[in-house]
């Protein structure tokens, strides 16, 4: 069973509120320095940020409807990586995968690779939630052609829901082992991470992390 450090070390540690603040990142920051998880993920308007060596910036795109144009994601992924994103969590258009348009949806991610490419790391929110399965499997496929290292189930802001288990289950079954799979949406206690974990995600998006580790064996004092 894994401990606290060991699902800290998962975890994209996030604040994507409208309402955010400077100050809240600032605060993201420490918090996730002091609970030791593998990253934060905030929104571009928030960078540049004073964060420690360790610890990656991860930046969404198109978020969270996925309703920009390519040209404009792109942009917009390649200005967050010049203000010192490591990672970018980008939106397809949910729409395109509906009408099982997935190259459209391959065309989408393809151009915000172009723009970001190698050592950055593309992480594809396809909004499983909102899809049948055919259209999770379509979608998963589209985003590996087009040069994707993980896909990632939700933004966390859709009404159809977040993050379940079936959906990381098919998804990492859809992309194999050496893409990466992020569960994200409504992921809040330790046995909701070690769920997913066991389903196949390689990385959880958490926004409240402290609670979720506080429920983890092993865990420190403070957490």
């Amino acid at each position: 069973m894994p401990n606290a450090s060991d699902i800290a070390k998962l975890i994209d540690h996030t604040l994507l509120k409208p309402e955010a603040t400077r100050a809240d990142v600032e605060a993201l920051i420490l918090e996730a320095a002091e609970l030791g998880t593998y990253s934060v993920c905030v929104s571009p308007s928030m960078l540049p940020v004073n964060a420690p060596a360790e610890l990656k910036i991860a930046v969404v795109c198109g978020f969270p409807s996925g309703k920009h144009t390519s040209s404009i994601k792109a942009a917009e992924a390649a200005e967050a990586v010049e203000s010192g994103a490591d990672e970018i969590d980008m939106v397809i258009d949910v729409g395109a995968a509906k009408e099982k348009r997935y190259t459209d949806v391959e065309a989408d991610v393809a151009a915000v690779r172009a723009a970001v490419a190698a050592p950055t790391v593309l992480k594809v929110i396809i909004e499983s939630a909102a899809l049948e399965d055919d259209e999770i499997v379509g979608v998963c496929q589209a985003a590996v052609r087009a040069g994707a290292d993980f896909v990632k189930t939700s933004t966390g802001f859709h009404p159809a829901g977040g993050a379940s288990v079936h959906a990381v289950e098919l998804m990492r079954k859809t992309v194999g082992p050496d893409i990466g799979v992020k569960a994200s949406g409504g992921v809040r206690t330790m046995e909701q991470a070690e769920q997913m974990i066991d389903a196949g995600a390689s990385r959880l998006g958490v926004s409240g992390s402290r609670a979720l580790l506080a429920g983890a064996p092993g865990s420190a004092a403070g957490y």
